[in-house]
């Protein structure tokens, strides 16, 4: 598969969406994830990332203007043992939950699909890394709407083992703007990750639309220990 520029990826693209990137820095030494979202809409703009635990919750950014909250309020990342878990909406808990009970991640994904919000029948993408005793391998998943036919989910999941230095995987819900939004295709697109938590932050951040982004979450784990460094933009301040 042919490396693609996560900068070019992000900036060729008005809406992609809400967007997972998890992959390893070129020391091996951090398994990096960038978790970002966007919206169009006063109701998905009104957000900001805050800490909840280990992971982060969205919230109201005016709490007066929060109009539907179903699919806009929900913990996009979750820690669950030496498992971090990263979503675009509430199956974050739903792989928490019944992870906790022993169900392995695609198990966990078999009870949702894509969101019903019609007719976007937005994609669930979610995201999940294991790190033991400086092993570390991760998964991608995406629950799809049948091309816009919301009587068939399409599941695809993507496993990476002993994931190779300064790379990672690139997935979001929609291939660009557009009404119906349409879904994203394909595999994981390959980029390359740095060192530098903060260069990666500025990366992602920057090369997102402006109008349109909205928060964005990074964090680099260290392989040998599992301590971790977070980092959190919000447009709104």
């Amino acid at each position: 598969m042919e490396m693609k520029s996560l900068a070019t990826e992000l900036s060729s693209n008005t809406y992609p969406g809400r967007g997972i990137v998890i992959g390893k820095t070129p020391d091996g030494k951090h398994a990096a994830i960038a978790y970002f979202i966007m919206g169009r809409s006063e109701n998905s703009r009104n957000r900001v990332f805050i800490k909840e635990g280990e992971g982060i919750r969205t919230q109201a950014y005016d709490p007066s203007k929060l109009e539907d909250p179903s699919l806009i309020i929900y913990a996009p990342v979750r820690v669950l043992g030496n498992k971090t878990i990263v979503t675009n909406g509430d199956q974050t808990d739903t792989i928490y939950d019944l992870m906790n009970k022993q169900f392995t991640f695609e198990q966990a994904l078999r009870t949702r699909e894509f969101e019903p919000d019609a007719p976007n029948y937005t994609p669930r993408i979610s995201g999940i890394l294991h790190i033991e005793g400086g092993s570390y391998n991760y998964a991608m998943s995406i629950l799809k709407s049948n091309n816009g036919n919301p009587d068939a989910c399409n599941r695809y999941t993507f496993a990476y083992e002993n994931p190779v230095n300064g790379e990672g995987h690139f997935i979001h819900t929609y291939m660009g703007d557009g009404n119906p939004l349409p879904s994203f295709e394909g595999e994981p697109v390959l980029v390359k990750i740095p060192d530098d938590m903060n260069e990666f932050a500025e990366l992602v951040w920057n090369h997102l639309n402006e109008e349109n982004k909205v928060s964005l979450f990074i964090r680099y784990i260290n392989l040998e220990d599992g301590s971790y460094e977070t980092k959190i933009i919000n447009k709104n301040k």
